[in-house]
C-alpha cells in the first residue's frame, strides 16, 4: 500500500509546471532525509537514490563492521551505523572487521503512517515551490504583453489561461468598456501586477494601463521596438481616445508619421484591439506653448497664456474650434491636460470676433432641432450662420425657408 501511494505521488510530481528536475529531485531526497533524521537521528550514513522515471527511489544504510565483543558490551554500538561481524558475514561470509556492509531499506521499515506523511510533506513543498515559481516568472513579466484563453467569466472579473494552463484574472476595471469575452476567446492583456493572496499568487491582467498601449506599440511600429522612436508619455480614456506623445533622435524618421504608417496601416491594429479607440499620436517637444497646442489637436489655437507657476494653461480659439478642443465628454482637453501636465482652460477669441455668439445661447427661442441641424453643417455661431445665403442654408440643412428665415431674424436682432 505505501509502495502504490509512493508511486501514485511520483506520477504527480513529473507533471508540475516551472520546476526543473533537478529541484524536484533535491526536495524529494530532502524529505526522506528528513525522515530518516527522526527515524535514526542521523542520516550521514544514508545514501538515497531518487528514480522520477520510474516512480520510485532507494534507501541505503551504510553500516561499518565491528568486532562482536564490542557490538554486545559497548555503550557505543549503535546498530545504525554499526553491524557485528557475525551479523555482516550472514551477508557475505568474506565480510572483515573495518569495512562497510550496505544494506536497503524498504519503506515498510518507516511504518504505515510514516509513508504518509511523506506523501503530504511532498505534496505540499512541491505546490508551495511551484506557487514561488510561478510567483518570480510572472513578477518578471510585469508590463510585458501575452496572449491567453478565455476559461470563465463572471460579473466582476475573467479567468484566463495561459499556454501553460496558468491562472490569470482579468479584473472588469480592466477592462475597456465595450470587452465582451466568451469561454475559448482568445485575449491579449498586459501583466499588471502579481499579487500574494492566501499564500498564492494571483496575475493581474490590464487592458485599460497605458502599458499596454506602449507594448501594442512596440509589436505594431518597428521604430519603437528598435528605439528609434521613444514614447514620451501615454494617456487613455480606455476605450474613448487615447494621446501618445512620441519623439525621435533620428532626424531623418518622422515618428508620428511611423507610428501611424502608410494610410494608417499600423495604427489601425491597434485601434481594432481597443475597440475603435481612438489615437492621437503627437511630436513631443519642450515647448511647452506648442506642446499643449499639438495635445488639443484636432482644434486649431489662436494663441495660448502660460502660468508655469500654477501649471495652468488659457487656451484661445475661434468659436468653431471650442467643441473640438473639448472633445467628445470633455475627453480632449481632459487627455490634453494630462498629457502636458497643465490645467487647460478654453476661451473664445473675442479679439478676432467680439461680438459673435454661440448658438446654444439662441435655445430658448430656436429649437434643438435646427440648431443641430446648423451645427452639422459647421455653423455654431451666429455670425457663421449669418454668413450664409438663405439658398445655401436650405440646401445644406433640408430646412424649409420659412424655418430659415425666422432662423436668420433671431440672429439678425441680437447684433441690432
Amino acid at each position: 500500500m505505501e509502495k502504490i501511494n509512493l508511486v501514485e505521488s511520483f506520477s504527480e510530481f513529473k507533471e508540475v509546471k516551472n520546476i526543473d528536475r533537478a529541484t524536484l529531485m533535491s526536495i524529494i531526497e530532502d524529505v526522506f532525509r528528513s525522515l530518516i533524521k527522526k527515524k535514526f537521528i542521523s542520516d550521514e550514513n544514508f545514501d538515497i537514490i531518487v528514480n522520477p522515471d520510474r516512480g520510485d527511489l532507494e534507501i541505503w544504510r551504510n553500516r561499518t563492521i565491528v568486532d562482536d565483543e564490542f557490538a554486545e558490551d559497548s555503550f557505543d554500538f549503535n546498530e545504525n551505523i554499526h553491524i557485528s561481524l557475525a551479523d555482516a558475514r550472514k551477508i557475505e561470509p568474506d565480510f572483515e572487521i573495518g569495512e562497510e556492509v550496505t544494506d536497503q531499506l524498504s519503506l515498510e521499515d518507516f511504518g504505515r503512517r510514516s509513508v504518509l506523511a511523506i506523501r503530504q510533506n511532498l505534496v505540499s513543498r512541491i505546490l508551495d515551490l511551484e506557487k514561488d515559481s510561478l510567483y518570480k516568472k510572472y513578477k518578471d513579466r510585469v508590463g510585458d504583453i501575452l496572449t491567453g484563453e478565455v476559461y470563465q467569466t463572471w460579473k466582476k472579473e475573467t479567468l484566463i489561461l495561459d499556454d501553460e494552463g496558468n491562472e490569470l484574472i482579468l479584473p472588469k476595471s480592466e477592462q475597456i468598456p465595450s470587452d465582451f469575452f466568451k469561454k475559448g476567446d482568445s485575449v491579449r492583456a498586459v501583466v499588471a501586477r502579481v499579487e500574494m493572496k492566501n499564500n498564492s499568487p494571483v496575475i493581474i491582467l490590464s487592458r485599460t494601463s497605458p502599458v499596454f498601449l506602449e507594448k501594442l506599440f512596440e509589436q505594431e511600429v518597428p521604430e519603437v521596438f528598435d528605439g528609434l522612436i521613444t514614447i514620451k508619455k501615454i494617456v487613455r480614456e480606455p476605450g474613448e481616445r487615447a494621446k501618445v506623445a512620441v519623439e525621435s533622435y533620428d532626424d531623418r524618421i518622422d515618428p508620428v508619421g511611423a507610428c501611424v504608417g502608410m494610410k494608417g496601416s499600423r495604427i489601425h491594429g491597434i485601434v481594432r484591439e481597443l475597440r475603435n479607440e481612438n489615437i492621437d499620436v503627437i511630436n513631443f517637444t519642450n515647448n511647452s506653448q506648442l506642446f499643449i497646442s499639438r495635445a488639443l489637436s484636432p482644434a486649431k489655437i489662436t494663441s495660448i497664456k502660460i502660468d508655469d507657476e500654477t501649471k495652468r494653461a488659457d487656451v484661445y480659439l475661434k468659436p468653431d474650434q471650442v467643441s473640438l478642443a473639448i472633445g467628445k465628454g470633455g475627453h480632449n482637453i481632459k487627455l490634453a491636460g494630462k498629457l502636458t501636465g497643465y490645467e487647460i482652460d478654453v476661451y473664445r477669441d473675442t479679439q478676432e470676433d467680439n461680438e459673435d455668439v454661440d448658438l446654444e445661447e439662441f435655445a430658448d427661442e430656436i429649437e434643438s432641432w435646427i440648431i443641430d441641424a446648423l451645427k452639422n453643417i459647421g455653423c455654431d455661431t451666429a455670425k457663421s450662420v449669418l454668413e450664409l445665403t438663405n439658398t445655401e442654408l436650405v440646401k445644406r440643412t433640408d430646412l424649409e425657408v420659412e424655418t430659415i428665415d425666422e432662423v436668420r431674424k433671431i440672429l439678425r436682432s441680437e447684433f441690432e
